[in-house]
């Protein structure tokens, strides 16, 4: 009976301990250790090959084609130092994207105190304390737990109903912290380098009708035309005056003739 009567005190003591639990007065203080942070930048460069609505086709560096649909309204290119949207964007334009990775190990540690009087204690699993305040709280004990009573180290098994003990609960939690940064960089394209000033120039010419002069020939004809005189007038005052010669030089003749007596 009185075996019976102890059991149901101590479950009752637990109950009642697990209870103040939920509102226990625990210091408990938290500090972040942030490791060092190790940067990753990736560098993928294209051309833009088409641009239909929101979806993008650029042409990569290594010669393969990504499709990237659904670019949203909100995205920005910075393109010769002005900032500009999907629909700015036209073929031929080089584009350049960043990737830059922050990897930051974050070392989170957290430190319970508690102290208080042994009321009841179950070694190897679990306290009740009577704290400051008068009272009762239940604690789970974590495995290789120690506690300080009267400055010396003791388990659980080493607890006593009525010691007064200290016990700190470390418990350090590693995080990863990653962050990533994109940024999308763009050039025009490049204008055609227009040609020498002394370079030929082909120009486009329609077929000449039959008869007509091609444009060859238009050109010649000035230029061979100038190499002769102009023909100024007719070839009959030219007869003329031969005649009138030939005439003169008879008379002449027949006039010598009388006066020497032939």
């Amino acid at each position: 009976m009185k075996s019976i009567y102890k059991a149901l005190l101590v479950a009752l003591a637990l109950s009642v301990g697990f209870t103040l639990n939920l509102n226990a007065q625990v210091q408990t203080t938290t500090s972040t250790t942030t490791g060092t942070a190790v940067k990753e930048v990736q560098v993928e460069r294209g051309e833009v090959v088409t641009v239909a609505g929101n979806d993008l086709v650029v042409k990569m560096e290594d010669g393969t084609v990504r499709h990237l649909p659904n670019i949203p309204e909100s995205a920005r290119i910075t393109v010769d130092g002005k900032q500009l949207g999907i629909h700015d964007l036209k073929p031929g334009m080089k584009l350049q994207r960043t990737i830059t990775t922050t990897t930051t190990p974050k070392t989170i540690t957290t430190v319970q105190t508690v102290t208080g009087k042994v009321w009841y204690v179950n070694p190897p699993n679990s306290v009740i304390l009577t704290m400051e305040n008068g009272e009762n709280q239940s604690f789970k004990i974590p495995k290789g737990q120690q506690f300080n009573v009267d400055g010396q180290m003791v388990d659980a098994f080493g607890l006593r109903k009525g010691m007064n003990v200290k016990a700190t609960k470390i418990v350090e939690v590693p995080e990863t912290e990653v962050a990533k940064q994109r940024s999308v960089t763009g050039t025009m394209p490049v204008p055609p380098t227009p040609p020498p000033a002394d370079a030929p120039i082909l120009i486009a010419t329609k077929e000449p009708t039959a008869g007509a002069p091609t444009t060859e020939t238009a050109q010649a004809t000035p230029a061979a035309a100038s190499a002769k005189l102009p023909k100024t007038g007719s070839e009959l005052p030219l007869v003329g005056i031969l005649g009138l010669a030939f005439i003169s030089a008879s008379l002449a003749i027949k006039f010598a003739r009388v006066k020497l007596g032939f």
